[in-house]
C-alpha cells in the first residue's frame, strides 16, 4: 500500500520537530517535504534530533509543493502565516491539516471557502490532544446541568494567543449545546480581572515556563462545584490525534473543525 506523502510546515518549531519525529516513525506515511524559514538547508530529521531523513528543509512552500507532490500538509507555524500558508496549500489541492493558533472566525469562513472552491478537504483542531477532546466534550455535557461556568487555561510562557484556542471552542461548545444551562456570568462585568468573556464564560489565562497545556473548567452549582481539568505534560501528547488526522483528511469533504469529528 503506498505511504502517505507528508509535507510539514513550521518544521523548525518546538511542534513542527514532534511531528516529523512522529511522521517518520510511521510504516504507513512518509515524510517527503519540510518547510520553515528557520533551518533552511537542514537535514529535517537532525534539526528534530533523528538520524539524516534526506529531507532538506526549504524555505519556499511553493516550490516544496511543486516539487515533492505532497499529499497531506501539517501545518503548525506561526498564527501570522498560516492563512496565506492555507491557500497556497488548499489552491495546489493538497489535503490541509491545520494545528497552528490563532485562527478568527473569519479566518475559517474563508478556509472553508478555499476549500469549497478548489474541492481539496482541510481539517482544524484548537487541540490534538485526545483527552482535550473528551474535556472539551464532558463540559458540554456537563453544561446541561450547572448553571455558571469560568476556563482556566495554562501554556508555556511563549504561546503567542490568549486566550486559547482550546479555551475559547470550549466556551462554545458549552454555549450551543442543547439544553445548556450556561448564560452570561451571573457576577456581571468586574473589570479585566475577571478574564475574557467568551460567550459570556469568563477565561482567564496563565503563561509561565514550565507549562505546557492545560485547562480546567470549574462549575459552580447550589452548594456544589465541579472540576473538569485536562494536562498536556509533553508535546507527544498531540501526536496521536495528528497522525490521525493525516490518516483521515483525504477522505472529508470541504472543511472539518474538531478532533472529536474523527474520532
Amino acid at each position: 500500500m503506498p505511504r502517505i506523502r507528508v509535507l510539514v510546515i513550521g518544521t523548525a518549531g518546538r511542534m513542527g520537530r514532534e511531528v516529523v519525529r512522529a511522521v517518520s516513525a510511521q510504516g504507513d506515511m512518509s515524510l517527503v517535504a519540510a518547510v520553515d524559514r528557520s533551518g533552511v538547508g537542514k537535514d529535517a530529521g537532525t534539526a528534530a534530533g533523528l538520524e539524516p531523513i534526506g529531507v532538506t528543509i526549504a524555505g519556499s512552500l511553493s516550490d516544496a509543493i511543486q516539487q515533492q507532490s505532497p499529499e497531506v500538509s501539517v501545518d503548525f507555524s506561526l498564527p501570522g502565516a498560516v492563512m496565506a500558508n492555507a491557500r497556497a496549500v488548499v489552491g495546489a489541492r493538497v489535503a490541509c491539516v491545520i494545528g497552528a493558533s490563532g485562527l478568527t472566525e473569519d479566518d475559517l469562513v474563508e478556509l472553508a471557502a478555499l476549500c469549497e472552491q478548489h474541492k481539496t478537504p482541510a481539517f482544524y483542531t484548537p487541540n490534538f490532544a485526545i483527552g482535550a477532546v473528551l474535556m472539551m466534550q464532558f463540559a458540554a455535557q456537563a453544561a446541561r446541568y450547572m448553571d455558571a461556568v469560568e476556563i482556566i487555561e495554562l501554556h508555556h510562557a511563549t504561546k503567542v494567543d490568549s486566550p486559547s484556542a482550546t479555551a475559547a471552542r470550549t466556551a462554545r461548545l458549552m454555549a450551543e449545546q442543547a439544553g445548556s444551562k450556561v448564560a452570561p456570568h451571573p457576577s456581571g462585568d468586574h473589570g479585566p480581572a475577571r478574564g475574557t468573556a467568551v460567550e459570556g464564560i469568563p477565561i482567564h489565562s496563565v503563561r509561565l515556563p514550565g507549562l505546557v497545556a492545560h485547562q480546567e473548567v470549574i462549575f459552580g452549582g447550589l452548594g456544589q462545584t465541579l472540576t473538569i481539568r485536562h494536562d498536556s505534560t509533553g508535546r507527544d501528547s498531540f501526536m496521536p490525534g495528528v497522525l490521525l488526522a493525516i490518516r483521515k483528511v483525504r477522505s472529508l469533504s470541504g472543511l472539518t473543525v474538531g478532533l472529536e469529528k474523527l474520532l
